[in-house]
Formats: structure tokens, C-alpha cells, sequence
């Protein structure tokens, strides 16, 4: 038996989740490795699993949690061992597979990909989703020409785990980030993650009545989307580029063409549920050498399985700051 976070549908349509004991007989039978999980993390769709927003989960009673780390228990693919550390972010794991908020979770080997060196699987929860995104966002940025020594990279949503990881990430390169947040009582959070530079939300909330405003940033991580977004794009300097990987205002986007055709600005759009296995690779062996793991730690709140019944509805209304680490054994 085992541990986990059971979401439920009753028969009047009403989802509920609550902590339940459940067999290993239980688990996906179509999974070829088993993992005991030690840790697992809160993501905004997380949100949305537990709580039965947004139609993620169609399928009841449904274990979520789309991240989890762990050390493989048993194995019947070749590349993984009992023993093996392994982490795995995405492949739709937590919203149609069971996932990773249980001590246990059986999945297909293929969306497995090692413990990278260096890193705890503790730590590889405070990166997550949110970070494996950031770290994206940051490599897309750069490939599409951003350098360090130019205007500020703007990020959206600092305080949230994709902004947090990114703000990190950029300062560490030595970027000067310039933070967007709507909670005032996170500045000094965000300045010792390395942000040089605090933006109000309500400065830059609302699309722009003009097409073009003034060259302001040199890129940008956009976890926002909306009107946010559209604003951001009428101030990117001329050939840059905004990483867009979230939501969290809305998914219209109030915009016009005209930087793209003007300014030659770059709308980049960022998915990590499918990302291919070598792009993980690349990513996760960039975070090991640039996100400093002393500015994880200080993203990070550690919180039991049980934590995740509120923590779900939490993260949906912006309240969770950073990163929250669920120990499933705690």
C-alpha cells in the first residue's frame, strides 16, 4: 500500500481530492518502470488537476501531479535499473496518467530521463515544470540572437516558478532582469534572485493603444499572456524576442502584427510537455551549471503530500510564491 492524492468525481459531476491508500495493483498497467517517488512539486496546472479546473483530468479517480523525481523500484526497459535516479516533467503525466503526487507511480520508460549530475532529487523538484520551462525559455532566447550587455530582459509573473527560475537564470548570465510582479511584498524576494528592476503589474497590464511604444526590452520570459503580452511585444527592442509559456492572464491575445512587421520582433512560443528527449538533455544539463543552486534554495518551501489540498487552489488565485517542494513520504 501507498500514499497518494486521489481526485474524485461524484455522480452530481462534483470533484473532490483527499489523500487515500492505495494498492500497487492499482497503478497503470500499461507502465514499463516503477518509481518510488520522493518528491514532486506544485505547477499551475497542478492547480487545475486537483481541483478539476480547466477539463485536464477526464478520467476518475485520477492520481495528479505532473513532475516527480524518484528512484526506480522496478524496471522492464533496458535503460533503467532499480536503483536508477530518475525525474520526469510532462508527457501529459498527472492530467491523463497517473502522476506524481503518490509514493509510488509506474510510467513508460520513455519519458524518463536521468537524475542530472549534481543534482538531489529534492533540488530537481524545486526546478520542476516551472524550471525545465524557464531554462527553455532562456536557451530560445538566446538562440534567437538575446545577449548579455544590452536593455533588460523583462520577465512576467517573477514571483511565480517559471518567472522565479528565469529571473535567477538571466542575472547568473549576466543579464540585467528587470521583474514584473503585482505583489509589492515580493520585491525583495525577486532583487535577491538577481532582479535589478521591479515592474508594478498594473504598469503594463493592459494592451498599448498604440502599435509600437518605445524600445524598452531587450527580450522577455512571458508567463503571463493577455494583455500583458500584447503590450510587452510593442516595447521589444528591434529583432528581439518574448518566450511565451503561460496563461495565468488569459489565453486571447489583444495584439496587432505590426511589431512583428515593423521590428522584426519574435514570438516564440515554449512547450515542455513534449519537448524531445535530447532537447531535456540539453536543458537539464544547462540548469545544472546555470541556475545557482544557492538562489533555489531560497525559491523554495517545503510542504507534505498532504500540503497539495490547498496548495492546488492556492497557486490558481497567485498565492504561491517560488517553488513548493512536496515530500510524498513526509
Amino acid at each position: 500500500m501507498f500514499k497518494a492524492i486521489l481526485v474524485e468525481k461524484s455522480e452530481d459531476g462534483a470533484v473532490s481530492a483527499s489523500v487515500k491508500e492505495l494498492d500497487d495493483a492499482q497503478l497503470p498497467a500499461e507502465g514499463d518502470v516503477t518509481v518510488a517517488v520522493e518528491y514532486s512539486t506544485v505547477n499551475y496546472k497542478d492547480g487545475l488537476c486537483v481541483t478539476g479546473g480547466g477539463g485536464l483530468v477526464r478520467s476518475f479517480p485520477h492520481v495528479p501531479g505532473i513532475d516527480f523525481a524518484g528512484t526506480v523500484e522496478a524496471s522492464d526497459d533496458s535503460r533503467f535499473k532499480p536503483g536508477d535516479k530518475v525525474v520526469l516533467t510532462g508527457w501529459r503525466v498527472g492530467e491523463v496518467w497517473w502522476g506524481g503526487y503518490a509514493q509510488k507511480a509506474r510510467v513508460k520508460a520513455d519519458w524518463l530521463v536521468p537524475l542530472p549530475e549534481g543534482l538531489t532529487t529534492k533540488q530537481a523538484m524545486a526546478v520542476g515544470t516551472a524550471g525545465f520551462t524557464a531554462m527553455l525559455s532562456v536557451m530560445a532566447l538566446e538562440a534567437h540572437g538575446l545577449k548579455p550587455g544590452g536593455l533588460p530582459v523583462l520577465v512576467t509573473g517573477a514571483a511565480g516558478g517559471v518567472g522565479s527560475v528565469a529571473t535567477a537564470i538571466l542575472a547568473h548570465l549576466g543579464y540585467e532582469v528587470a521583474a514584473v510582479t503585482g505583489r509589492p511584498e515580493t520585491a525583495d524576494y525577486l532583487k535577491e534572485l538577481g532582479a535589478s528592476q521591479i515592474v508594478a503589474r498594473d504598469d503594463i497590464a493592459e494592451p498599448s493603444a498604440k502599435p509600437l511604444e518605445r524600445e524598452t526590452w531587450a527580450g522577455c520570459v512571458d508567463a503571463v499572456g493577455g494583455g500583458m503580452l500584447a503590450r510587452v511585444l510593442t516595447q521589444i527592442v528591434y529583432g528581439g524576442s518574448v518566450a511565451a509559456v503561460g496563461l495565468a492572464g488569459g489565453a486571447k491575445l489583444p495584439a496587432t502584427v505590426i511589431p512583428f512587421l515593423l521590428r522584426g520582433v519574435n514570438l516564440l512560443g515554449i512547450d515542455s510537455v513534449m519537448r524531445p528527449y535530447e532537447d531535456r538533455l540539453a536543458a537539464w544539463r544547462r540548469i545544472g551549471t546555470d541556475l545557482p543552486m544557492a538562489k533555489l534554495e531560497a525559491m523554495v518551501e517545503d510542504h507534505a503530500l498532504s500540503d497539495v489540498l490547498d496548495l492546488g487552489p492556492a497557486i490558481l488565485k497567485g498565492q504561491v510564491r517560488g517553488r513548493a517542494v512536496i515530500d510524498v513520504n513526509a
